[in-house]
């Protein structure tokens, strides 16, 4: 059975119930998912699970949130050599650039991205969900 993190940060609720469809989504393809909020996860972590979902919204100038996802995302960085990794978030405005510049860091550090990552304007609607649901199952 694979293990699974699902790493978040969410302001508002929108990117946490992305996270949960996620774990559900790895748990319905038989893996062992923990929900884990950015500030409760380093990168001594990392080594515990098979596979990673990191999931931020983006915040300010289409950026990751800066107080406590950007920090520990970046003391991750140097471990994504290799890990197979999926991304999600939410945004308000914008066309999704935050994202695109997430996955280029991410393969730029090495990371193996399994799936295209999942982004939704606001509340995630069924589509959303389920295409998290989908990410989930694919990290598993």
């Amino acid at each position: 059975m694979s293990k699974i993190a699902v790493v978040y940060w969410s302001g508002t609720g929108n990117t946490e119930a992305m996270a949960e469809a996620v774990a559900e989504g790895a748990r319905g393809k038989g893996a062992e998912a923990v929900l884990i909020p950015a500030a409760s996860f380093d990168a001594g972590q990392m080594d515990e699970f098979d596979a990673i979902a990191f999931g931020c919204p983006s915040m300010g100038v289409e950026q990751l949130e800066e107080s406590e996802f950007e920090p520990m995302f970046t003391a991750c960085a140097s471990g994504l050599q290799g890990r197979r990794i999926a991304l999600f978030g939410s945004y308000g405005w914008g066309d999704g650039e935050w994202m695109r510049s997430w996955e280029t860091r991410c393969a730029d550090d090495g990371a193996l991205l399994v799936c295209d990552s999942v982004i939704c304007n606001e509340a995630p609607d069924d589509e959303a969900l389920d295409a998290c649901s989908a990410l989930g199952a694919a990290l598993a």
